[in-house]
């Protein structure tokens, strides 16, 4: 064998899908890759993200609930996985005009399809309008922006309202995005109903926006969206569904104790001011204020128990109701159909990015960097770090005589910050220039949030991997390159 796991022990060590494990083991693939391709690459399993779309329309299936599941595109932007998600019959939440444009050119239609911008301009609601696409409308002004548009060019928009604002055990919930939750009412009766002004728009669903990861919260939001939905129809007013957008939690590690203990590692390297576990000790959130440990991890939760499927079902089930009905029913009681808009969730296994090893250094403080073809925008979420232990593929075996090390993984920004891994990665032996460092798991919101052509570096590549012949060992026919899509 000759590729290892960073950290055999100690360590944080990510779910690693077959598929992975056979690309690993086929180096001289890997390498004819990056030879044709440069580095990093993005490698995306499609088969992975059918079964992840499978694992909700089973949930939703098993609940008896109408349903349709948009894959939000913001996670990721290639375009076989959009092509992969039409082609299953789901659809695509897309969040610009490009992502809209080139969804539509791609197959997407008005059942398959929405915009939910953070920012709309008038060319995007423009472009949804005429493709008769829906637009989740966030306040006022765009609501106003979307009738003159709708008007101008003597069409109607199928929209829905964002509402945010829910009331959960007594505290109000924040969120910059969506009318209050408990004044939309009166904004629906008033621009809908008493007046004419959204002659053109025709309101068919609620779309609801939290802020974190609480299953308790989206069943409450839930729950409440229901609420408004029955209060709605004594004005003759019929939404026809309520989408509960993503933020389903997934789980990328395979064992929850190293997760606690590394959790209190952590606390007790910032406490003690030691700088073995990260790198010049920074604490991922945590700081010593006044002699006192103070702060939380700034990280995603990396390790859930409830996660994907069991999440979805704990916010349908709703165990925090007030009504005897759980959310599924009150949704077929009402007949709405229930919306998700998952990101990261169903792209959970789907993907990996591998870098080639440039050159290894030992800085002023005898730590090891080894700098790595890429760099931090790579491989970079809103997260203060990515969590999960790389693989290091070898070119020559490790043997007894080998010496293990502690390194850092740096990129290729003239930034002091552009450490790929805060953590300290043990390996076996220090790399060789030209071995390959895979980086598990990246496809929901790490390899391309954040990416850039800074010192105008070349993005990355992204290849779509489907084997031709799933009885043969893979081969560099197997993988598609997304920009030829």
């Amino acid at each position: 064998m000759n590729y290892y796991k960073g950290n055999k022990t100690e360590g944080l060590t990510p779910i690693t899908s077959p598929w992975m494990l056979e690309l690993l083991q086929n180096s001289s693939l890997l390498h004819s890759l990056l030879d044709n391709y440069g580095s990093p690459i993005n490698i995306h399993h499609l088969p992975s993200f059918n079964k992840n779309i499978k694992k909700f329309q089973q949930v939703f299936r098993a609940k008896k609930v109408d349903a349709q599941i948009f894959y939000a595109r913001k996670a990721n932007k290639c375009k076989g996985l959009v092509k992969e998600a039409l082609n299953t019959g789901i659809g695509v939440d897309t969040a610009s005009f490009k992502e809209l444009q080139q969804s539509i050119s791609l197959g997407g239609k008005t059942d398959s399809l929405v915009l939910t911008s953070a920012i709309k301009t008038k060319d995007q609601i423009t472009l949804a309008v005429k493709k008769q696409i829906p637009i989740v409308l966030d306040n006022n002004d765009e609501v106003e922006l979307t009738q003159q548009i709708a008007e101008s060019i003597n069409k109607n928009a199928l929209i829905a309202l964002r509402v945010s604002g829910f009331l959960v055990d007594n505290k109000k919930l924040y969120s910059r995005f969506g009318f209050d939750i408990e004044k939309v009412k009166e904004y629906i009766v008033e621009n809908f109903v008493t007046t004419n002004k959204c002659k053109n728009l025709k309101l068919k669903g609620l779309h609801f926006h939290l802020d974190g990861y609480s299953t308790k919260q989206r069943a409450i939001a839930l729950q409440t969206c229901i609420d408004l939905v029955e209060e709605l129809h004594q004005y003759q007013i019929n939404i026809e569904f309520i989408d509960m957008g993503g933020g389903i939690l997934i789980n990328y590690l395979a064992d929850e104790n190293e997760w606690i203990q590394f959790n209190k590692k952590l606390q007790d390297s910032v406490k003690n001011k030691e700088e073995s576990l990260t790198f010049n000790g920074t604490g991922l959130g945590y700081e010593m204020i006044e002699g006192k440990l103070q702060g939380s991890l700034k990280t995603y939760p990396y390790f859930n128990k409830v996660n994907s499927e069991s999440f979805l079902e704990e916010v349908l089930v709703n165990d925090f109701k007030d009504s005897s009905l759980s959310n599924s029913e009150r949704a077929i009681e009402n007949n709405i159909q229930l919306r998700i808009e998952p990101g990261r969730s169903l792209l959970n296994q789907v993907g990996v990015t591998v870098a080639k090893v440039a050159h290894r250094k030992q800085d002023a403080k005898g730590q090891w960097l080894v700098g790595l073809e890429m760099n931090m925008s790579q491989m970079l979420s809103s997260s203060a770090d990515f969590l999960l232990d790389p693989f290091v593929v070898y070119q020559e075996d490790v043997t007894s005589n080998d010496e293990a090390v502690s390194l850092y993984f740096t990129g290729a920004y003239c930034l002091e910050r552009d450490i790929l891994l805060k953590r300290s990665i043990k390996l076996p032996k220090l790399p060789e220039i030209g071995d390959l460092v895979m980086f598990v798991n990246t496809a929901g919101y790490m390899m391309h949030f954040f990416e850039t052509e800074a010192h105008l570096f070349e993005l990355s590549t992204n290849l779509i991997y489907k084997k031709l012949d799933v009885n043969k060992a893979p081969t560099t026919k197997d993988f598609i390159n997304d920009d030829n899509l």
